[in-house]
């Protein structure tokens, strides 16, 4: 019986972690976080998005005499977009606008990464918006693979 548990919760846990890195799609860049970042809202806007915001955590961090590597989230969308999404299912807006986190890892690398979309339709229990949601996925891996090569 111990043995049945223990499969159950060894398989529940790599279930877990493999929806958890299914829920975020991350791109490496060839730049620094700064380029990429300076990069990526010059292409969304551009492609006629709204740039709502960049939080740059860094220097928030820096604020209060905290040190932290390059953080920056920029917040972008489409109303045109983003609307009938919530009319689908309209708690996603808690995830809207959509946002791509820039940032620098512990060894230097740049990379952007973003929810993906999909996870987005399971978490909120979206229907009837594929088309939507497979434009939006193609919406961000065009703007973060633009953005994170020459």
């Amino acid at each position: 019986m111990i043995k049945i548990i223990n499969i159950g919760l060894v398989t529940a846990l790599v279930s877990f972690t493999t929806l958890a890195e299914e829920s975020v799609i991350k791109v490496a860049s060839q730049h620094s976080a700064q380029e990429t970042a300076d990069k990526f809202v010059s292409i969304a806007q551009g492609k006629g998005l709204n740039v709502f915001a960049r939080i740059n955590h860094q220097a928030n961090a820096a604020k209060v005499d905290m040190v932290l590597r390059p953080t920056e989230v920029i917040v972008f969308g489409n109303p045109k977009v983003g609307t009938p999404l919530m009319m689908c299912a309209q708690e996603v807006a808690i995830d809207l606008p959509q946002k791509v986190l820039v940032y620098e890892d512990s060894d230097g690398k740049t990379w952007l990464a973003y929810n993906n979309p999909m996870y987005l339709k399971e978490r909120h229990n979206i229907e009837g918006c594929d088309e939507v949601l497979n434009k939006v996925s193609g919406v961000l891996s065009n703007l973060t693979s633009a953005a994170a090569n020459d």
